[in-house]
This record gives C-alpha cells, structure tokens and sequence, in this order.
C-alpha cells in the first residue's frame, strides 16, 4: 500500500470507534469530499488496512457465560502439521481466536462456553481430536477487564 497520511490514520481512527458512519458522515468527520473519502476508503480496504466491518456480540447473552483460554502443544511444527492443527482450529465454532506462539506452547485458543460441561464437550470433541495434539493446559476466565476493539493510533504518524 502507498504511504499512510493524516486523512487515512483519521478515517481509521473514526470507523473503529463508528464503524456503521455512512460514507458522507465519515467524509464530513476527516474533512474530506464523499467522492475522496470513498476512494480512500476503498484503497484501505483492497490492501488490507481496514479488515472488515462487524458487530460486537456478548458472548454471555447468546449463552456463552465461560471463557476458557487454551494451551496446546503438538508433537512437531513441520508446515504440514501447522496447516493441519490450524485448519482443525478454524473449523471449532467455539474457537474465538487462535495464535501460533513461541515458547513452552505451539498455540494459545480463546475458547467461548455455555459452561463446564458444555467445554467438556469442547475439549473432547474438537481439542483433543485436533490433529497433532500432546498437551492440553485450559484455563477458565474468572472475570473479564478488558477486551478492546480498537488499536491505539499514534497521533504522529
């Protein structure tokens, strides 16, 4: 992607906070015309800048009142193991999110739940048959603190 100016960061800054601005509304906030707020809009979208659009649902009102973050170790870390494990992870619904890590663990999961028994379920239908799988290490969430969903723009870039 070509250079981020002041008018892209400040089209950035104002959608994580109001993603469901009309594009007239948008162009109006950053001081630009619609026409050149929606190409720019439309060039942070094709490279990748701005990954999507969506709404934050509550995990506990759709029933899932447990979130459990998920250590697992593999046997190895060939591609074709990675590949498989994480094709595996992206097909479990209650996989939130899924990092490939260093250290002691291959992969850290968030993991939502209706309960214990429910990532019962979890843990042996989806977890454990993951392929490559050796350890497991789940560890249940007593409380939530933060859980952002923006990013913190430098002002001087």
């Amino acid at each position: 992607m070509e250079t981020i100016d002041r008018f892209d960061l400040q089209i950035m800054r104002t959608l994580q906070r109001e993603g469901r601005l009309s594009n007239a509304a948008l162009a109006e906030r950053v001081g630009l015309s619609a026409s050149a707020c929606s190409r720019r809009l439309d060039r942070l979208e094709a490279s990748g800048a701005i990954r999507g659009y969506h709404a934050k649902l509550s995990n506990r009102t759709l029933g899932h009142t447990i979130t459990v973050i998920v250590n697992i170790g593999l046997s190895g870390q060939t591609e074709r193991q990675l590949a498989e494990f994480e094709a595996a992870a992206k097909g479990c619904p209650n996989v939130l999110v899924c990092f490939l890590m260093s250290g002691e663990y291959d992969y850290l999961l968030r993991v939502a739940a209706r309960d214990l028994e429910d990532y019962e379920r979890i843990h042996k239908t989806y977890l454990s048959s993951f392929p490559h799988v050796v350890r497991i290490n789940s560890s249940f969430a007593l409380r939530e603190v933060l859980d952002r969903t923006t990013v913190g723009i430098d002002p001087n870039l």
